[in-house]
This record gives structure tokens, C-alpha cells and sequence, in this order.
């Protein structure tokens, strides 16, 4: 049984996490295999610091020991799993547990530049850890299917969408856009070159261009109703694909726990990398009038 530490309770994860992993207050269902959080850390937050205390109480409601300080977690727990939702202090978060030995999981947005994000991967590559960040939306069982099925053909193209709300603390697409963008990458994969954006007050439409000729775009949306979902232009079929959210924490935890008990990510940590290249460059073409910008890692 894995020994996991949790730090950070401004979002809703900590506990939605918490009572899969535990097998606490949800159907059996949703339950997840082979770990048990057994360390908690509150932490402070500058982006939902008035969601802490009423998260603080969840825990321990659901028997989680807590502790002070989250370097009081090192020693105690054999990976941890970083969740502030503030992605521009993952780099601080995680910084103490990487530099221990501890493999960690970085919530989305794994960073909010490649500067961080950059430093994040040189720590684990230092001391040959995994490293594993990803949005729940990737492992979305839609998704999943479509790409396990082969009438399709090969994937020329895709439009992915979905919410997209901001808050200053992760700029542009590194907030809630950052689910629509994970989709868009788990379709495509790695290998996009330069990015095009429009910037409106209701929406964001970033357009990458792949090395290999693709181009696939994404659409968060401030306005109007938010869906989750994608349009796949395959060689073979144009299909829209509705995404729901009731399985996708419980398919990404599967994901956690076996990078932890294999040491082996679902995703390469380049791909991340490029991820956040990807959103850096698309919020700097949304603010220069739809310039086209290139990647840069």
C-alpha cells in the first residue's frame, strides 16, 4: 500500500481525491486501488484562500492526520500529491519532496511558464524520479474510446472545447482552459511548432500547427453554456465527441497510482513540457492581435 501525502486544500480535489483513494463517502464505483492518503497539509493559497477552512474540515472529517508544515510529511509518505490550484507555486511546493527522493503528482496546470516548469523536471531528473502532471480531462473514458478505435483512421485534425474562466494567479489558459488543452494534446500528441490566438472577452481560439502538417485548435469558452468535448477530423470520419466528468478523477488516479508503483508516467514529461510552452505562447498571441508564435522549451 502506497503512503501518500496531499498538500494544499484550496481546491476541491484534496478532498474528491481523498474519498476515492480511501474509499471514503462514495460509491463503490469510484474507488481506486493500491494507495491511501495518509498525510494531509492545508497550506495557504493566494488564489481561493476562502476555500481552505471549509477543505481543512472535509479532511478531517475523513480522517486524514494533518500537519502543520508540509515538510513535516517527508519521511512519513512514499509520494505525494501536489494540489494547490495555483500553478505558478508548484515550483515551491514541490521543490522540498523532489529534493528528498519523493516522487510527486502536480495537479494542473502543471506550471504556469516554462521557466518553472523547466526547474520542476530538473529536480526529478536529478534524482531519477517520475513525474507525472496531467488534467483528469485527458483520461475522459470518450476520449479514451475514440482513440481506441480504429475505424477511424489515422487523426488529421481536432477542435476541443471547453470552459475556460481565468483568474490572473495562472493567466489565460492555464486556469480552467487548461482542461480543453490537455484534450487537445492527448488527441494530437506531442509535436506542435507555433501557436495562433484570438483573445475575446467570451472566448479564446488557439490554433496550433504540428511538424507533421496537423493544425487542431481548441475553444474555451467564457460565455454561453461550457461544455466538455471535442470535433475529430480522422481520415474516415468527422465526429463530435461529448466528454463527461463523472469518471475522470477515478481514471486519473489509476493513472497515479501506477506511475507511483511502476515509476513509469502515462504521459512523457516532454509532452507536459510542451503543454505549457503551448498555453505561454497562445496567451502571447492573444494579447498581440493573433500573432503567430513559436513554441518555446
Amino acid at each position: 500500500m502506497i503512503k501518500l501525502g496531499l498538500l494544499d486544500f484550496d481546491t476541491s480535489h484534496c478532498v474528491e481525491f481523498t474519498k476515492r483513494i480511501n474509499h471514503l463517502e462514495i460509491d463503490k464505483e469510484q474507488w481506486v486501488e493500491g494507495a491511501k492518503v495518509v498525510l494531509g497539509c492545508a497550506g495557504e493559497s493566494k488564489l481561493s484562500p476562502e476555500r481552505i477552512p471549509g477543505f481543512t474540515a472535509a479532511m478531517k472529517k475523513l480522517g486524514v492526520e494533518l500537519v502543520e508544515k508540509p515538510t513535516e510529511m517527508i519521511g512519513k509518505v512514499d509520494a505525494m500529491l501536489i494540489e494547490a490550484v495555483d500553478g505558478s507555486v508548484h515550483l515551491e511546493r514541490a521543490k522540498p519532496f523532489l529534493e528528498a527522493g519523493i516522487p510527486c503528482f502536480v495537479d494542473k496546470p502543471f506550471a504556469c511558464s516554462v521557466a518553472d516548469a523547466k526547474a520542476i523536471i530538473a529536480l526529478a531528473e536529478k534524482k531519477k524520479l517520475p513525474l507525472f502532471s496531467s488534467s483528469a480531462l485527458r483520461f475522459a473514458p470518450e476520449l479514451v474510446q475514440y482513440q481506441a478505435d480504429a475505424k477511424h483512421g489515422k487523426l488529421i485534425g481536432c477542435m476541443t472545447y471547453g470552459p475556460a474562466s481565468q483568474h490572473e494567479r495562472n493567466p489565460g489558459l492555464f486556469h480552467y482552459g487548461i482542461h480543453a488543452v490537455e484534450m487537445l494534446f492527448a488527441l494530437m500528441g506531442p509535436g506542435c511548432e507555433r501557436v495562433t490566438s484570438t483573445h475575446e472577452k467570451g472566448t479564446d481560439v488557439a490554433t496550433g500547427h504540428w511538424k507533421d502538417g496537423r493544425i487542431a485548435s481548441i475553444r474555451g469558452i467564457r460565455e454561453g453554456k461550457a461544455d466538455f468535448g471535442f470535433t475529430a477530423f480522422a481520415e474516415k470520419s468527422v465526429q463530435n465527441v461529448p466528454v463527461g466528468s463523472k469518471f475522470i478523477y477515478r481514471e486519473l488516479l489509476k493513472k497515479v497510482i501506477d506511475t507511483f508503483k511502476t515509476g513509469k508516467p502515462p504521459i512523457a514529461i516532454s509532452e507536459t513540457l510542451e503543454i505549457v510552452a503551448f498555453i505561454e505562447a497562445a496567451n502571447k498571441s492573444g494579447a498581440n492581435h493573433g500573432s503567430v508564435e513559436q513554441l518555446k522549451m
